[in-house]
C-alpha cells in the first residue's frame, strides 16, 4: 500500500525516496550540510527536481563536497566545471561554490563546525510546523531571513532567505511534512 506523502513528492520515486528519508529528517555532518547549501544554491531559478537529478554528477564535479579540495579550485577547474553536462553550468553558481567552500571553512574554525553554527539559527533543534497544506508553507521566515543575512556577511553566495528557507527543510532544521503525511514530525 503506497504511503501518504507530501503532495510535491509524489512525481516519481526519486522524489519520493527523497521526501521518505532525507527532506525533514534533522542532518549534523558539515560535508552533508555544505552539499545542500551549495544544491539549494544551484536550484535559484530552477526546479529543485532538475537539481535532484544532477545529484551525483554534483558529487563527482565537485569532489564529493570536499570543501578544502573546491576552496583550491583553480580557473582551469572551474573551466572545466564549465564544460560538465552532468552539472548545472552557471558561472556564477559555480564561482559561488567555490567562495563558499572558503567562507564554510572560515565558519568551521570559528565555531569548530558548521553544524554548530547553522543549526544554532533554530536553537539547535528542529522547528516542528503544523500545517495542513503545502500552500501553508512559507517560502522564508524570520529565521531564515537572519541565516541568509549572516552567511552574506560572512561572504556565502546565493544564501538568499529563500534559498535558505529550502535549506533549512532539506536539512532538517525544519520539518515542514504536512498533517497527512506519513513522515509528518517524525
Amino acid at each position: 500500500m503506497e504511503k501518504n506523502r507530501c503532495s510535491w513528492s509524489l512525481k516519481d520515486q526519486l522524489y519520493k525516496d527523497y521526501h521518505d528519508n532525507e527532506w525533514g529528517v534533522p542532518n549534523h555532518d558539515d560535508t552533508h550540510l555544505f552539499e545542500m547549501l551549495n544544491l539549494e544554491g544551484a536550484q535559484a531559478g530552477l526546479s529543485w527536481y532538475t537539481v535532484l537529478t544532477k545529484r551525483e554528477n554534483y558529487r563527482a564535479a565537485f569532489d564529493q563536497w570536499d570543501a578544502a579540495k573546491i576552496a583550491r579550485y583553480t580557473e582551469k577547474k572551474i573551466s572545466s566545471l564549465l564544460e560538465n553536462p552532468g552539472i548545472i553550468r552557471n558561472q556564477l553558481k559555480i564561482r559561488a561554490t567555490v567562495g563558499n567552500a572558503k567562507a564554510f571553512l572560515a565558519v568551521q574554525k570559528e565555531f569548530g563546525s558548521f553544524d554548530k553554527y547553522i543549526w544554532q539559527f533554530v536553537g539547535g533543534k528542529p522547528i516542528l510546523h503544523k500545517f495542513k497544506s503545502l500552500s501553508q508553507v512559507p517560502a522564508k521566515t524570520a529565521e531564515s531571513d537572519a541565516m541568509s543575512k549572516d552567511l552574506l556577511k560572512r561572504g556565502f553566495k546565493f544564501v538568499g532567505s529563500t534559498i535558505c528557507y529550502a535549506y533549512m527543510q532539506a536539512t532538517g532544521m525544519v520539518n515542514d511534512h504536512v498533517q497527512g503525511c506519513w513522515k509528518y514530525h517524525k
